[in-house]
């Protein structure tokens, strides 16, 4: 299972924290987590995750190492555009706080009908509203294993 996890690289402290307790739950549910491999959010779920056992993937704009808590990275030199990988490479996304990057790895995901889960994340249609990163890797992690492991995407 891959869950795509976004969120704005200048997260507040209580974003950070979520994300690192979603990281975690990530890595403790035997999941892989993808990302955009920069700051805030990105690093902060990725270090939950390795500091869990985890497998991060970091999916960078450019063509630097991204955060310290990276296992793979993929250098793209596609700036923003790097946001359709981190969207189409996730079983499902959860999405914490965020701005309009944020938001474009969601509309991504909506449209080719990856489920999303957004804690303290933009309210729009499509989007599950989560309180806490407990619930929204549970509800991830049962909407990745609905079809047998695989989410079957729109074309």
């Amino acid at each position: 299972m891959q869950v795509a996890v976004t969120g704005a690289a200048d997260a507040t402290e209580r974003e950070y924290e979520a994300a690192y307790a979603t990281g975690a739950l990530i890595a403790q549910n035997g999941g892989i987590l993808v990302c955009g491999g920069l700051g805030g959010v990105m690093e902060a779920a990725c270090k939950g995750a390795r500091e869990h056992g985890g497998t991060t993937v970091g999916i960078v704009s450019g063509t630097g190492d991204g955060n310290p808590y990276l296992g793979i990275v993929i250098r793209t030199g596609l700036g923003h555009a790097r946001n359709i990988l981190v969207a189409q490479s996730g079983d499902v996304m959860i999405a914490i706080g965020g701005s309009h990057g944020t938001l474009s790895e969601i509309a991504i995901a909506l449209k080719t009908g990856c489920p999303v889960f957004g804690l303290a994340s933009w309210d729009i249609d499509g989007v599950v509203k989560c309180t806490t990163p407990a619930e929204a890797v549970g509800l991830a992690i049962r909407a990745a294993g609905s079809s047998s492991g695989h989410i079957h995407r729109k074309e």
